[in-house]
C-alpha cells in the first residue's frame, strides 16, 4: 500500500515507521513547508493519513478528495466542518475515516464508557466529571478524546446536557472536562462518578503515541476499496 502522510511531525514520523514495518511504502510526506510540487505526489498514494493541525485539516481532506485518495483523519479541532466534509464524501463517492483517537484501547474505553453511563442513568446519586492530561504541545483543549467521552456519557446519561471546559459547573446538567497540560504526557483520560458514599473511576493511560499511530495505519489498511464516511466503530465492529 502506498501512503501519503499529511503532517510530518512526531505523529507523522511514528506512523511512517509503523507503516514501513508493516510492508507499506510512504510516497509523500507533506509537512508545514510543503510546496505545490510536493502535493503532486499525493495522487500516487492509495491512502492518505492526516495528522496535521486543525486550521489546515479541512484543506488537506479536500485535496485528497480532489484526487480520489481515501483519507484517514486523526487531527481534531475541525469538527464544526464535519457535516460539509461528510456530504462531499458521500455525494462524490469519496472515502474517509475519522476518529478523535485511533488507539484500539481508547476505542474500547469509549465503548465501556457508554455502558457505564447507561447504568448510571438509573443512579442519580452519582455525579460525573472528566479529566484529560496531555503534553504541552497539544493545541486544542479539551482533547478530542475527552469530547468523545463526554458525548458518550451524554448519549446515555439524561441528567447531563452539555459539556463545559473547567472544574466548576454552573448547572447540574453541565458535564465538566478538566484539561491539564504537562510535559511529555501522551494522553491520560479519566471518567469519575462521585457520590457521598464512594467514587467509581475508569481511566485510560497511553504509555506512548504508538497506539495512536498503529491504529491509524490499521484503519488505512481497512479503508482500502471502501467508499463512504466511517468511524472507528465501523472498523472495530461495535
Amino acid at each position: 500500500m502506498k501512503i501519503a502522510l499529511l503532517g510530518y511531525g512526531k505523529m507523522g514520523k511514528l506512523i511512517e515507521q509503523i507503516a514501513i514495518a508493516r510492508g507499506h511504502e510512504v510516497v509523500c510526506k507533506l509537512g508545514s513547508t510543503a510546496n505545490s510540487s510536493d502535493w503532486q505526489n499525493l495522487a500516487k498514494a492509495d491512502v492518505a493519513i492526516e495528522f496535521s493541525k486543525p486550521d489546515i485539516a479541512i484543506s488537506n481532506i479536500n485535496k485528497c478528495f480532489d484526487v480520489n485518495v481515501p483519507v484517514v483523519v486523526g487531527t481534531t479541532g475541525w469538527y464544526e466542518h464535519y457535516d460539509a466534509i461528510a456530504k462531499r464524501a458521500n455525494t462524490q463517492n469519496q472515502s474517509i475515516i475519522t476518529a478523535t483517537n485511533f488507539s484500539i484501547g481508547v476505542n474500547l474505553f469509549f465503548h465501556v464508557n457508554k455502558i457505564i453511563a447507561r447504568v448510571m442513568d438509573n443512579l442519580p446519586e452519582y455525579d460525573v466529571k472528566i479529566e484529560e492530561i496531555h503534553h504541552t504541545q497539544k493545541l486544542d483543549a479539551p482533547s478530542g478524546t475527552a469530547i468523545t467521552l463526554a458525548e458518550g456519557v451524554m448519549a446515555e446519561l439524561s441528567r447531563k446536557n452539555a459539556w463545559q471546559l473547567g472544574t466548576e459547573a454552573t448547572s447540574k446538567s453541565d458535564l465538566m472536562i478538566n484539561a491539564i497540560r504537562k510535559d511529555d504526557v501522551p494522553g491520560t483520560h479519566t471518567v469519575t462518578y462521585t457520590s457521598a458514599i464512594d467514587d467509581i473511576e475508569i481511566k485510560h493511560i497511553a504509555h506512548s503515541r504508538t497506539g495512536f499511530a498503529t491504529g491509524a495505519v490499521l484503519a488505512a489498511e481497512w479503508l482500502q476499496n471502501k467508499h463512504g464516511v466511517f468511524t472507528m466503530n465501523d472498523f472495530i465492529g461495535f
